[in-house]
C-alpha cells in the first residue's frame, strides 16, 4: 500500500514497455521468446519485468499473439451430469493453455433470446464453445455470425458434417446399440427404452441404435417412452412400464431416469435384477452406488470438454495437428441392475384322466 492509502495496481505491459523505452510490442516478443529481439533489448526488458513485478498473464499474452485468449461457452444447462462435465473439461484445458473461461446461459430458445446472448458472446472477444443439446444450443450454434472462432458440441450427427463444421460428439448410436445388445443377450425378449429429449430430431441417435439392436436381433419393438433429463420423469415412465408384466428389460437415455425408473418399479413391487433389468446411459457418479448397483455406458463428458477446447485451439491458431472431429468412444459397465429374465411360471398340472368305466373325475356316481 502507497502513501496515499491506496492499493498499487500491478504492472501492465505498457509499464514494462515505458520503463524499458520499447514498444509494448517489443516486450510481448521478449514474454513469448521471439527471436527476432536484440540481446541488449531482451536483457532491457526482462530487467523492467524484474523491477516492477509484473506477472505474465491472458492479457499479455493476447497482446503478443494478437488474438484474445478467451473462450466463452454457451450452454442452457450447468447442472446436469454431462453439461456439468463437459464445461469441467473445458476449464481444465483452457486453464492449461492460459485461456480465461466465460459462461454465457441459454434461457430460452426463443429467437430473440438466442440472438442476444451469442451477440454478448461475440462482444467477449476470443473463441466460442456452444453445448447443442437442446433446442436453445442448435439455435445458438446456428446463430454465430460468420468470422466467429466457434466449436459445437452436439448430438451424434445422423451423417459426417462438413470440414468446414468444427463439432465434438460422444457415439450415442453405438452406445445405445451395446447396451441394448447387452440386455438382449441375458435373454430378454425386447428391451424398452425410455428416452431423453432430441436436440434436432425426433429420433435421437440413442434411440437409433437402441432401434438397430432390436431390429438385428428380430426382437419386438415397443414404442418408447419419451422420458425428461430428470430422475421424475423416470419415475413416470417406471410407472407406466411396471403395470405391464411382459417388460423385463428397460434403457433409459440417461442414469437419472433410471434412478427414477428403479423407484417406480420398486413401488410397484417388482424386483431388480429379478423381474425387470434395468440399464442407464452416462454412468453419473451415482450409479455405481445405488441398490442396485446401476449397469449404464460410460461416456467420457470431461474428455469430450477437453477435445472440444483443443479444436477450438486449433481454429484459433491455424493449426491442423488435430482431427476436426474427436470422438468420445463409449464404455458398456455391467453392475447388478441387469440380469437374465424371471423364469416362466411353470404350466398347471393336467386334470387326472377317467379311470376306464368310472365316473369322469368331478362327478357324482
Amino acid at each position: 500500500m502507497n502513501v496515499t492509502g491506496h492499493t498499487r495496481r500491478p504492472a501492465s505491459i505498457r509499464d514494462v514497455a515505458t520503463a524499458a523505452g520499447v514498444s509494448y510490442q517489443t516486450v510481448s516478443r521478449v514474454i513469448n521468446g521471439h527471436p527476432s529481439v536484440k540481446h541488449t533489448t531482451r536483457e532491457r526488458v526482462l530487467a523492467a519485468i524484474d523491477e516492477l513485478g509484473f506477472r505474465r498473464n491472458a492479457t499479455a499474452l493476447a497482446l503478443a499473439s494478437g488474438r484474445t485468449r478467451a473462450v466463452t461457452v454457451l450452454t442452457a444447462n450447468t447442472t446436469h451430469y454431462g453439461y456439468a462435465s463437459i464445461l469441467q473439461g473445458i476449464e481444465e484445458a483452457a486453464r492449461a493453455a492460459s485461456y480465461a473461461v466465460g459462461i454465457g446461459v441459454l434461457e430460452s430458445a426463443d429467437e430473440a433470446a438466442v440472438a442476444a446472448e451469442v451477440q454478448r458472446a461475440a462482444d467477449a472477444s476470443g473463441g466460442l464453445i456452444v453445448i447443442a443439446y437442446d433446442p436453445a444450443g442448435v439455435a445458438a450454434l446456428g446463430a454465430v455470425p460468420a468470422g466467429l472462432p466457434v466449436v459445437g458440441v452436439v448430438e451424434t450427427p445422423a451423417t459426417p458434417p462438413d470440414g468446414d463444421r468444427p463439432w465434438v460428439w460422444t457415439d450415442d448410436r453405438e452406445a445405445a446399440y451395446e447396451a441394448t445388445r447387452h440386455l438382449l443377450s441375458l435373454g430378454h425378449e425386447t428391451v424398452h427404452y425410455v428416452a431423453i429429449p432430441s436436440s434436432t430430431r425426433r429420433t435421437s441417435a440413442r434411440t437409433t441404435g437402441w432401434r438397430q439392436a432390436l431390429k438385428e436381433a428380430g426382437a419386438p419393438e415397443p414404442r418408447p417412452v419419451q422420458g425428461s433429463w430428470g430422475p421424475a420423469g423416470g419415475h413416470a415412465a417406471g410407472l407406466r412400464l411396471a403395470r405391464d408384466p411382459a417388460v423385463t428389460a428397460v434403457l433409459c437415455g440417461n442414469d437419472d431416469l433410471a434412478l427414477g425408473v428403479l423407484r417406480a418399479l420398486h413401488e410397484a413391487g417388482r424386483s431388480v435384477p429379478g423381474e425387470v433389468s434395468v440399464a442407464g446411459f452416462d454412468d453419473a457418479p451415482h450409479s455405481a452406488y445405488l441398490t442396485p448397483s446401476l449397469t449404464t455406458v460410460r461416456l467420457d463428458f470431461t474428455g469430450l470438454g477437453r477435445s472440444a477446447f483443443a479444436l477450438l485451439h486449433a481454429v484459433v491458431e491455424e493449426s491442423a495437428q488435430i482431427a476436426p472431429h474427436p470422438v468420445s468412444v463409449p464404455e458398456l459397465v455391467v453392475r447388478e441392475s441387469a440380469g437374465p429374465p424371471p423364469a416362466p411360471l411353470p404350466a398347471p398340472p393336467a386334470p387326472p384322466a377317467p379311470l376306464p368305466g368310472g365316473p369322469a373325475p368331478g362327478t357324482r356316481a
